[in-house]
């Protein structure tokens, strides 16, 4: 199983090993006799990593296995794809991610014209023994100039509470304790069944769910972030103080433009209530060259990320895609004033993360050891226990004052030094929820 793109796709890929339960799991496409590719088609260099990928398993695997394409380039290109990749035996969207187990034993091609919003299926959770993604939501109501995803994705549709909860506690059964709440507009959450701040009622019912001890919600949407859903997480005892809001620009003719339904003024006040709040972390994105961006434009971008000086920042070219507004513009920015942008900020946001980093140097936090570091058989892996995994980063642990370390278990951890951009840390002993 390879997926591709966001962490939306991995929990559907968990969906799909939860149904190929007779299947027995490989890292060696070689010996696989089934193989799959949930796949992204967000951006041109993400399509371009999707067929890339389909050639390289092709050339790997072994004769009769089968290779099977899913997921949004699938369903967004399905009309296309079928007679130009005939490297791929079948091929699904993303609305099938529940029957992959019937589409494989059939042999056929399969598209719904709804996408998949997980109910009550058992997924395989990859990745972690204590963290898990949930995602509440499929689909967006926003209509952002640049987005495709809404044209083969369709209209916000949330989760029930009720089905989110039962997962929630089945997956604490599992031993799991850690929890990152996730769709494509998570604060519209609920939006579509009349509720305004949906995630408030979220955070609800998950406080009052024993064995959930660390939580945070991913995707938020200016337009519609609430200023009472702030103060809700504030108050959260089982919440963190976590904030994951793409503003994509800063200048209220970017903002407009780019139909991101909330100009400068909402934003920043969203992003300063944030940021007040103790131990808070920001993360949030920009997209760089959008048709009608000028220097001024950028330079509005530049300034404001000095200023406010984000926790994490994630910076992305802007891609031409067909039938999204934004392709239809005339006003296009050169590729190679694009790249120039790019890389100025690219730089800026490396000298931040890592005075960022280094502001740890010396404090004791609560992290969770992952297990051994890939970099060396002498360092363990572990994340803060507000980060989310595997996106905000990741601590070398390199002594300890106890003899026993289980993984996936909080420990209170002094973190030491800072070697490139990985922070250095010491164990002192497990810390109790």
């Amino acid at each position: 199983m390879t997926t591709l793109g966001c962490t939306k796709n991995l929990v559907d890929s968990e969906v799909m090993l939860g149904k190929l339960s007779d299947y027995e799991l490989t890292d060696s496409p070689d010996s696989a006799d089934l193989l799959i590719i949930n796949s992204c088609g967000f951006i041109q260099s993400a399509k371009e990593e999707t067929v890339q990928t389909v050639f390289e398993l092709d050339e790997s695997r072994k004769d009769g296995s089968k290779l099977l394409l899913s997921g949004c380039f699938s369903e967004r290109y399905k009309n296309d794809i079928i007679e130009s990749l005939p490297e791929v035996d079948i091929f699904t969207g993303v609305g099938d991610y529940h029957r992959v187990d019937e589409i494989v034993e059939s042999g056929k091609n399969r598209f719904s014209d709804k996408a998949f919003l997980i109910e009550s299926e058992d997924r395989v959770i990859t990745g972690s023994a204590s963290h898990s993604y949930i995602k509440i939501g499929e689909g967006c109501n926003q209509r952002c100039s640049f987005c495709s995803i809404p044209l083969f994705k369709g209209n916000l549709q949330s989760r029930d509470l009720e089905n989110v909860e039962k997962e929630v506690k089945a997956l604490i059964d599992g031993g799991y304790y850690d929890f990152s709440f996730i769709s494509q507009d998570s604060s519209s959450y609920l939006r579509e069944k009349g509720q305004k701040d949906g995630l408030i009622e979220l955070i609800d019912r998950v406080e009052n769910i024993d064995g959930v001890e660390s939580a945070r919600v991913l995707y938020l949407y200016p337009s519609t972030t609430s200023l009472d859903y702030i103060q809700r997480v504030a108050d959260s005892k089982k919440f963190h103080n976590y904030f994951d809001i793409p503003i994509q620009h800063i200048s209220d003719k970017m903002l407009k433009v780019m139909r991101r339904g909330a100009g400068k003024e909402k934003t920043l006040e969203l992003l300063r209530a944030m940021r007040e709040l103790p131990n808070s972390f920001v993360r949030t994105s920009f997209i760089i060259g959008h048709p009608e961006e000028s220097e001024s434009d950028f330079n509005e971008i530049v300034e404001f990320i000095r200023e406010f000086r984000f926790d994490m920042i994630n910076i992305f070219a802007y891609s031409d895609e067909e039938d999204t507004h934004s392709f239809d513009l005339e006003s296009k920015v050169p590729d190679e004033v694009i790249n120039d942008r790019v890389s100025i900020l690219e730089e800026i946001i490396e000298e931040q993360r890592v005075e960022n980093l280094q502001k740890y140097i010396g404090r004791e936090i609560i992290a969770v050891i992952d297990g051994e570091s890939s970099e060396h058989e002498f360092l363990l892996s572990a994340k803060a226990i507000e980060w989310t995994p595997e996106i905000d980063g990741e601590i070398y642990i390199n002594d300890k004052e106890i003899e026993q370390i289980e993984f996936s278990k909080p420990y209170r951890v002094k973190i030491t030094d800072l070697v490139g951009d990985k922070l250095i840390g010491t164990i002192l002993n497990r810390y109790k929820f």
